[in-house]
Parts: C-alpha cells; structure tokens; sequence
C-alpha cells in the first residue's frame, strides 16, 4: 500500500471493528490517541470515539435512508488537515476495504497528492456470526464462505444471485437489515433450499446484541417479530444451526457431532 515518509502528511484509514472496543487493534487505539481530527461512520460507538481525547469528531459515515457525504468532500477536508500537519483518522466501521468505500476514499486521496496509511479491522462479517455463535466455516459442514453487500446496485457491481447463492457453503450479507425479506427471496430464487439454516444477527459484539435462528424462508419473519434491525448480518448455511450449542460455549463434543450429521 502506498506509504510515506514520517514527516509527510498522511491520512490513517483505520478499522473501528465491530463495536466493542475491545475488539480495536492496538494501531488502531494508538491513532485515534493521537488523532487531532477523526472522520468517523455513524455506527461507531462512542465508547471508541472517546479514545480519540480531545479530537476534532467529523461526521463523516452512511446510515440507512439518510445521505451520504460526498466522496471529494470528505477527502477535501481530509487532505486540507493533513496538509496542516495533524493526525488524521478516517474510522470506518469493520473493515475499511470490506464494503467500507475505503479504496474509493484511499483513490481520492492520491488524487489530491495525500498518501494513506490501511489499518485493518474486524469487519462484522467474521465477528457477528462469531458472536452468535455460528462458525462461518466447519470441516464437516461448510468448506467454503461468501461475504455479499445487502445494497443492491445497477451496473457491472450488481450482486449475482443466481452465482453467489449457491456458490459457496456459507453465505454471509452485510447492510441488508432493512431488506431481508427481498434477500432471502432473492436467495431461495436463486436456488438455495428454503429449508436451509439462516440466522440474523443484530448490534454483533454490543451490549444491544441479539439474534434469531431459522430457515431462509422464515428468517426474515423471526427477526421482525423479535423487532431486530440494523445493523444486522444475514448468515445462511448449515452451520447456522450451530448457534444454540456454541453461543453459550458449553456445548458438548458429542451435541457438536449431533449437529454436524457425524
């Protein structure tokens, strides 16, 4: 990835993980201490935010049904900091290059002659079926995992249902809370049984978090009538049914072979 010189301004592109602080990096606690400026998504919690002291907090992320900030202008402010010589922190919830626009954001920057610095996080893909209790993967069950955005787009991005649902073992969406019903349609169209495992995970290493277990038919009915919203990750596949045994972390050898056909 791009780098510069210590003394050349920079903008850190940094991952705020799934929520609970806990769950930062130690770069990414470090930058946000040092930061001067940090540009931040709305999903991220302000128990993280806090780290950053006295830092300017710049609104910068995307909520359902509201709008974006520009692009150009989020890196216009971004770079116009940097060049003044402060610490800027770009924090993304999850991963910055797992559906987080950090390329695009990372392109705008070299445009404007500002390097980027990429600092991973745990994007909510891993973590909020971890959380529930789900193993995206399982040498019995599942050998393979597709992670695919919820936000349906026109052009060469739009998602390929008629591949992608019955491409891989494991299907995980991001960002479809306020669209379940039509993605699990979508899915069951496209060929995955409608009898298959799939569960919902809302608010996924918070305090808030909750989820429900069901079939890709009724999923998105069990998440309505337990009132789960955004955000909220989509997990499809055999090992879905794992999560009442592992989510306590009391579940038994023999109960674990039980679920996996064995």
């Amino acid at each position: 990835m791009p780098q510069a010189p210590d003394n050349q301004a920079r903008v850190y592109l940094v991952g705020a993980g799934p929520g609970d602080p806990e769950l930062l990096t130690l770069r990414a606690a470090d930058l946000l201490r040092q930061a001067d400026a940090v540009f931040h998504d709305e999903l991220v919690p302000a128990a993280i935010l806090q780290l950053a002291g006295d830092a300017e907090l710049v609104a910068a992320g995307h909520r359902a049904g509201r709008a974006r900030p520009g692009i150009e202008a989020v890196a216009d402010a971004m770079a116009e900091r940097a060049r003044r010589g402060q610490v800027v922190v770009r924090l993304k919830g999850g991963d910055p290059f797992l559906f987080g626009r950090g390329a695009e954001e990372a392109t705008a920057l070299l445009d404007r002659g500002v390097p980027f610095e990429v600092v991973p996080g745990i994007s909510s893909a891993l973590a909020a079926p971890a959380a529930a209790g789900i193993p995206l993967t399982h040498r019995r069950m599942a050998s393979s995992v597709t992670i695919v955005t919820g936000h349906e787009i026109e052009g060469p991005g739009k998602v390929r249902w008629e591949q992608l649902a019955t491409g891989a073992d494991t299907l995980v969406v991001l960002m479809g809370a306020t669209r379940l019903r039509q993605l699990t349609n979508s899915i069951v169209l496209a060929g995955r049984p409608a009898d298959t495992p799939a569960a919902v995970v809302m608010a996924a290493t918070r305090p808030e978090q909750r989820h429900v277990v069901s079939t890709l038919e009724r999923v998105a009915d069990a998440a309505a009538h337990a009132g789960l919203a955004a955000p909220a990750v989509l997990v499809v596949g055999e090992v879905a049914a794992m999560a009442e045994l592992l989510a306590s972390g009391t579940a038994t050898e023999l109960a674990l072979e039980e679920v996996a056909g064995s």
